[in-house]
């Protein structure tokens, strides 16, 4: 399961959870002049903790590294496709938002808002 470098411009290393070493693919790109972070989960590659669940740490680490806030950024997590026969593979784009009750917490982004996001 190997993740296509197409999805992330750099590997960004990160504490996961008990600082466990933990890497994932990250893309900085602008959204309605807002600072979009994206992370790819790299599965087989990721020797640590999962995007999803080390979550608002990650971001903050992220932030403190490139000089953002967290307070501006918006922050979108993929699940790349692996071109896998399981669907847990599919490719897909949740927007995060720290703030809101776990509910709401995850947004599945639709088609056009990928394309406007990625170009």
């Amino acid at each position: 399961m190997k993740v296509s470098p197409d999805y992330y411009d750099e590997i960004f290393s990160y504490k996961g959870e008990w600082d466990m070493p933990s890497a994932c693919g990250l893309k900085i790109r602008s959204l309605d002049g807002k600072p979009c972070v994206i992370v790819t989960e790299l599965y087989q590659d990721n020797p640590g903790t999962s995007v999803t669940y080390a979550g608002q740490k990650l971001a903050e680490q992220i932030c403190e590294a490139k000089g953002l806030q967290l307070s501006d950024i918006i922050y979108v997590e993929c699940n790349p496709n692996t071109n896998s026969k399981l669907s847990f593979y599919d490719e897909e784009y949740f927007q995060v938002d720290f703030e809101a009750d776990p509910s709401r917490k995850y947004r599945q982004m639709d088609r056009d808002e990928i394309k406007k996001l990625l170009g």
